[in-house]
């Protein structure tokens, strides 16, 4: 039988450090939720891909014309329109399961599972960062048909993944506890992370932009993340990807610390 290990409150756990098999079903049932509506879930966003890309693909065709620098421009979208989406559906499945858990009335229930704070936040964080891989996978299949998808930094493409999806269901962690209505979700997603997502540099070259626009992209954290990815896939970016890997981790170390002082206090959480 494994020790019982004291937690802050002064109670005994019975689980060792880590409650293994609490975590893991946290996990699960937070990815599962995310994907069990496959029609919404993964087609949703794969549909709304595919427009994007027949889009940018007719305007070259009919505008631009079909040459090779025009061809390079799918190519150069395709990365930063994969991790978009996963980014996008880590945010909605974390800040969307504290909602509706909040008007069901079955967070207090949650609360009573033998987890800690930090378990509580990696379960929630995982389950929407795996429900995020899935959908951004499905993207990545389209994508084949309109770009050429490598891996020419195939590290870097796992490290700015992981911390882009971090990143985005760290926020839908806080935004999700925060919230009470559904209203203050698509507030947050309308106002802050589509503008935040669509400025940095996603359907666009930011080394071609004015001096200062470059300087204010590059406050914005997402702007790492899709340029990481990209320079993952096809080996270039417009930053340094060791000064985009430290942002991402101080940026995430903050939002872990945030999430977890919330969970301790019960903040927004406890009746």
């Amino acid at each position: 039988m494994m020790p019982a290990i004291p937690t802050h409150s002064g109670r005994l756990r019975r689980f060792g450090a880590v409650n293994w098999l609490g975590l893991f079903t946290l996990t699960r049932r937070e990815t599962s939720r995310g994907l069990k509506d496959y029609n919404y879930q993964i087609l949703g966003p794969v549909v709304s891909s595919l427009l994007y890309l027949a889009v940018f693909h007719l305007a070259i065709r009919t505008v631009g014309g079909d040459n090779g620098s025009n061809a390079d421009l799918l190519d150069f979208i395709a990365p930063g329109l994969i991790i978009f989406v996963a980014c996008e559906k880590a945010f909605e499945n974390a800040c969307g399961s504290f909602i509706f858990d909040k008007h069901e009335r079955v967070m207090a229930d949650l609360l009573m599972a033998p987890l800690s704070s930090i378990e509580r936040v990696c379960g929630y964080l995982a389950g929407a960062c795996l429900a995020g891989f899935a959908v951004g996978l499905a993207v990545a299949l389209i994508t084949l048909f309109f770009a050429e998808l490598s891996l020419v930094q195939p590290v870097a493409l796992v490290f700015f993944a992981i911390m882009g999806a971090m990143m985005h269901g760290l926020i839908g962690i806080l935004v999700g506890i925060w919230a009470e209505k559904w209203d203050s979700y698509a507030a947050v997603h309308t106002f802050l992370l589509l503008p935040l997502s669509f400025l940095s540099g996603l359907f666009y070259r930011v080394e071609n932009l004015p001096t200062l626009a470059q300087e204010l992209v590059r406050l914005n954290p997402v702007f790492y993340i899709i340029d990481g990815f990209r320079f993952g896939m096809t080996g270039t970016g417009s930053s340094n990807p060791w000064v985009g890997a430290v942002v991402l981790l101080l940026v995430n170390a903050g939002l872990f610390t945030l999430a977890h002082a919330w969970f301790r206090r019960g903040y927004r959480l406890k009746p």
